[in-house]
């Protein structure tokens, strides 16, 4: 076990990545998100999301074509291991999603550890999705069709959401878009393998997001946490239907699969879908696969949200 691996460690170095991630901003070489794909529109607005954590920044996008009524909604959390500000990462992925599936799009820009462990994101997320269900009226989308989705460790929240709604009578939820998330905290990074030598998710990096985020090991078997985990045993029938996407090459691939197949026996599993020749967070670089990751959460999230009756036969 590395020095990584204690919570006060683990909280140091997570709070130096996040000043670099914040000073670095506007000043990389690299291409904003904001800038990729120029031929998908963007039109967006802010608002500040009442829950019992602190109050949810969130970007609202909306679809630039609707049949006149207000269109569904999509609820998405950014990735960063739990620890990373990367709203604006999602940007490219919720303007395809508005354009594409015709939904708004609501990005959170949700609590972070390690100022706030677990479970603090996975109840403010659950509070933002129920908000979501019921201020449509206010704010021009249709609460009543509702999906949730997330990258990485985004993708962990949105199945923390999917299971709480199970648990807590809803909101009713559509979809879950789980994309390349990790979903077994309780598994060492150590423990896991890629397909390649060098992925770009390292244990050390899981080590610092996990001891950050969950600095209490046993807390890492919860059902919020880990539900790939054998640990976690319970019976996930009526639980939201969901898409799983993974990469071939991430670290996460294994526990991402063993989820897909623990939703495919509950008959909540609606894809599978494994990106060849991919690693973690491939969409941030390679704009083919991304396009090609992004059209097919906006097919499922259109058809999930689609009145059967406005479905093509």
């Amino acid at each position: 076990m590395s020095a990584l691996s204690q919570p006060m460690v683990a909280s140091l170095a997570a709070k130096a990545m996040q000043r670099l991630v914040v000073a670095g901003q506007g000043r990389s070489k690299r291409r904003s998100p904001l800038a990729r794909f120029p031929d998908v529109p963007r039109d967006a607005f802010e608002l500040s999301i009442p829950t019992s954590i602190a109050p949810a920044r969130a970007v609202v996008y909306l679809p630039a074509k609707t049949d006149g009524n207000p269109p569904p909604v999509h609820v998405n959390f950014h990735g960063g291991g739990y620890v990373m500000p990367l709203l604006d990462g999602d940007d490219p992925l919720c303007r395809f999603l508005a354009a594409d599936a015709g939904v708004a799009v609501i990005n959170v820009d949700y609590v972070l550890a390690p100022q706030h462990p677990f479970p603090a994101a996975p109840r403010q997320a659950f509070e933002v999705v129920r908000w979501a269900a019921s201020h449509g009226a206010q704010h021009g989308w249709d609460g009543t069709r509702l999906t949730v989705g997330g990258q990485s460790a985004g993708g962990g929240l949105a199945a923390a959401v999917a299971r709480q709604a199970l648990e807590e009578g809803g909101p009713a939820l559509a979809l879950q878009v789980l994309h390349y998330p990790p979903l077994d905290l309780a598994t060492s990074a150590k423990d896991k393998r890629a397909a390649i030598p060098k992925p770009f998710l390292r244990p050390w990096m899981a080590e610092i997001f996990d001891s950050s985020y969950v600095p209490d090991r046993q807390a890492r078997f919860d059902r919020l946490v880990s539900p790939a985990n054998p640990a976690d045993d319970e019976d996930l029938t009526g639980i939201a239907p969901a898409l799983v996407i993974t990469a071939a090459f991430d670290l996460l691939k294994a526990e991402g699969a063993r989820y897909a197949d623990r939703l495919r026996r509950a008959g909540a599993l609606v894809e599978h879908h494994d990106v060849s020749d991919a690693d973690h967070g491939y969409d941030g670089e390679d704009d083919a696969k991304a396009r090609a990751a992004y059209s097919l959460i906006a097919r499922h999230v259109h058809r999930a949200t689609t009145p059967e009756s406005a479905k093509a036969p």
